[in-house]
């Protein structure tokens, strides 16, 4: 599937209830940056995302946004704690001059990064929000990250996916094997159009998640018929990335090492391979 990616509008009214206001923080994961996104039509609106710390070109968007619209940030929404996404909450907070009450999932492995100007309201599972014309409900997706969630806007079926979807590329991943089960919940949730966390709007997401998913299984049935040539015999990652990656350039290696060491751990939670003391992995027995 080719991915393709077009310059994007620093503000930009995506549809009656949403608004992307670009987090002017471009880079080579960030792509043109993080998106955020108010949402809502009344006076009072949601902010899911804040970008990174104190980008002032950012807080300059989010004042002429909020002072064009005649509007105010009701509360804010992070999709899961990374610094891209999170660190711009003091700074909202500061520009706005009050404390603004900002929601995401609790994680479990380590403390969030604190906050100075507000402090976080930790939410389960399936939470609901609602603001004028908007009604949020948030799904636990981890793989990306432990705490991410999705949000899907109920009164449009749309997704705003965080970085467990990004426009223009695949995102990284952190556990594969609640990767492939949050892919599989956020097809069954059958959105109409999806807003990444970066990259451009995705208006046909039932064919980007089913190619997400059937692009991963692909590449895990290679692995595991390697590891099934030779049952009894123990594999390092790199023999396994020679044996299923021909051709692959010497430059992109490490990527294909870290992709495969992914799947084998999702293979061992699921009792199809084993890896040995000295790090080299086998197919199970059966």
């Amino acid at each position: 599937m080719a991915l393709t990616m077009k310059t994007l509008p620093r503000i930009l009214q995506l549809s009656p209830r949403v608004i992307r206001i670009l987090g002017c923080n471009p880079g080579p994961v960030t792509l043109q940056g993080t998106n955020t996104y108010l949402v809502g039509t009344g006076k009072k609106r949601i902010l899911i995302d804040t970008g990174e710390a104190d980008i002032p070109e950012y807080l300059e968007l989010i004042e002429k946004t909020l002072s064009d619209q005649n509007v105010e940030v009701q509360e804010i929404i992070v999709t899961h704690h990374h610094v891209d996404h999170v660190g711009g909450v003091d700074g909202i907070c500061r520009l706005i001059g009050k404390e603004i009450q900002t929601s995401k999932l609790k994680r479990n492995s380590t403390p969030d990064i604190p906050l100075t100007e507000t402090k976080y309201t930790f939410i389960p599972d399936k939470h609901l929000f609602t603001t004028d014309g908007a009604t949020l409900r948030a799904y636990h997706g981890p793989g990306h990250s432990e705490d991410h969630i999705v949000l899907m806007l109920e009164e449009d079926k749309a997704m705003f996916s965080g970085d467990s979807i990004l426009g223009g590329t695949t995102t990284s991943i952190q556990d594969l094997y609640q990767y492939m089960e949050t892919l599989h919940q956020l097809r069954d949730l059958q959105p109409s159009v999806i807003y990444p966390g970066h990259g451009d709007i995705i208006e046909n997401p039932q064919e980007i998640l089913t190619y997400y998913i059937k692009h991963r299984m692909e590449r895990e049935a290679q692995i595991v018929q390697f590891l099934s040539n030779s049952p009894g015999q123990k594999f390092g990652v790199m023999d396994i990335v020679q044996g299923v990656y021909k051709g692959v350039s010497e430059g992109v290696l490490h990527l294909a090492a870290q992709n495969v060491g992914h799947h084998l751990k999702k293979l061992e939670k699921e009792g199809r391979a084993e890896c040995s003391s000295d790090l080299a992995w086998s197919i199970s027995k059966l």
